[in-house]
């Protein structure tokens, strides 16, 4: 999760007459490689139908389209007490959400414990026990109980596990690869739900692990949960990523299992991968940068180009450029903090498009505290246009996902519910992502927009304890397809 500053005033609109020619010469060309036009917007967008479609066959694609095994929506009238474990990239989260009879009702209790980083690069066996260890402190402290082995019965958890999975049941999944920075041996290609149970049954804790999510598929669902017009569920945060309902008939991959054809599946398609072989997407040379100096090159490129962990990191590279090669930006100065790869996160380009003052005091102020640069105020100018175009391509790629969903399901009116700390307060980006998806959609002018993408209930915990509990009422109702483990289940 990327931390943003608090809100601030809507921005002012800076002017560029007193930037000398060389600035803005630099502007224009920075404006030819980051603008994204209403052409390239449907060009994506048809690209990415394909990609899903291909992620659904049997042959499979760069998106890997992953069916969760989730089986339906909620219907608002699931009940009883449910754990729910949040990993994500920053914070390890440990919940209890109750769901009482009121239709669309919860009330939860959480606990955030930070990932550390020296964790994300560890073995595996220390990552699993570091788990375990959190939610044992959660269950302490919440139920005071002192033996936690005489508890009555097993608490159901789902586990919002939240990196591709490749899961043939829904209480299992093989991790495909590491993304948000994590980079643990020997734990790809492995199923990581014997391996978290396994720090579980150390402890004796008295939980069950019910169902292992992936955040945006508990984002569609919560969602769904409150409101029905739901379809889609997104994330725009550290990561991208979204997930829909799909019927099973429409899957080629899950053919062999003859489930119904009209039996709904929630597919996890895990589109930060999409065209990973460079057929659409417009990248600069700061995005190939990017690509070739991360953990993982040739792969996630739609998420290197829109989500939170790189656009900040954008925006180092251009200005260092800028400085080496073009017009002499912080001309004499010492950039060697702006040289440090990834010191800077989103919520930089964050606090300097919000900068109210004509003068752009705060941003300057930001850079003499952050960079400890002295910047002109043309330079500012430059600095905050660069941002501008950074932010607002983000969120016009970002519509192409959702507008491609749509475009596959032929849905022509739904709510898509969003999260992520990209979506929930990067200045600009529901209005500019809105805007994109006008464009890519045809809707007429003057009128509501038809797809409006929402901010989502929390997928992440109440999204993971309604599987949980759709996972158990599915095994009362005797539909166990995709489900591996139903001992002690009910």
């Amino acid at each position: 999760m990327v931390d943003f500053p608090p809100r601030r005033k809507p921005s002012r609109k800076g002017s560029m007459a007193d930037v000398p020619k060389d600035l803005l010469d630099q502007i224009k060309e920075l404006e030819r490689l980051f603008s994204v036009d209403q052409a390239k917007l449907k060009e994506v967008t048809e690209h990415f139908v394909k990609e899903l479609e291909k992620g659904l066959s049997v042959e499979g694609g760069s998106i890997p389209m992953n069916p969760t095994w989730v089986m339906g929506y909620p219907d608002g009238y699931e009940t009883g007490t449910f754990l729910a474990l949040d990993m994500g990239g920053t914070n390890l989260r440990v919940c209890e959400i109750v769901l009482p009879e009121e239709k669309g009702e919860f009330e939860i209790i959480q606990s955030k414990y930070r990932m550390p980083d020296e964790l994300k690069a560890g073995d595996s066996e220390e990552l699993w026990e570091y788990i375990a260890d959190c939610l044992q402190q959660f269950i302490e402290y919440h139920h005071e109980v002192e033996d936690l082995e005489q508890m009555d019965s097993k608490l159901p958890l789902g586990f919002t596990f939240s990196f591709p999975a490749t899961q043939d049941y829904i209480d299992h999944g093989v991790l495909q690869r590491w993304t948000k920075g994590f980079d643990i041996s020997g734990v790809e290609g492995k199923d990581v739900a014997p391996l978290f149970e396994a720090a579980l049954e150390k402890r004796k804790l008295p939980v069950r692990l019910s169902a292992l999510i992936n955040d945006t598929t508990g984002t569609l669902i919560a969602s769904h949960y409150t409101d029905d017009t739901m379809q889609i569920g997104c994330i725009f945060g550290t990561g991208c990523n979204a997930a829909y309902m799909e019927n099973c008939g429409s899957v080629p991959k899950i053919a062999h299992y003859k489930l119904p054809p009209d039996m709904p599946i929630a597919i996890n398609c895990e589109y930060g991968a999409f065209d990973n072989e460079l057929v659409v997407l417009p990248r600069t040379p700061f995005d190939v940068i990017i690509d070739n100096d991360s953990p993982r090159p040739g792969q996630q490129a739609f998420e290197k180009m829109i989500a939170g962990l790189y656009l900040g990191e954008l925006f180092r590279l251009v200005l260092v450029d800028l400085h080496d090669n073009k017009c002499g930006l912080f001309d004499g100065q010492d950039i060697s903090k702006l040289r440090r790869a990834y010191s800077l996160d989103a919520s930089f380009l964050s606090f300097i498009e919000e900068d109210p003052f004509e003068n752009l005091s705060e941003t300057g102020e930001l850079f003499a505290r952050e960079l400890s640069l002295n910047a002109s105020k043309p330079e500012l100018e430059l600095c905050r246009r660069l941002a501008e175009l950074i932010g607002t391509r983000a969120a016009r790629l970002s519509a192409c996902g959702v507008a491609a969903i749509c475009k596959k399901k032929n849905i022509e009116s739904c709510h898509v519910g969003a999260d992520g700390s990209v979506f929930n307060k990067y200045p600009h980006f529901k209005a500019r992502g809105a805007q994109a998806l006008r464009e890519i959609l045809d809707w007429p002018e003057g009128k509501r927009d038809p797809v409006s993408i929402r901010a989502a209930e929390d997928g992440s915990g109440v999204g993971a304890a309604l599987i949980a509990a759709l996972t158990i009422k599915r095994v009362k109702a005797g539909n166990l397809a995709g489900i591996k483990n139903t001992e002690g289940m009910i």
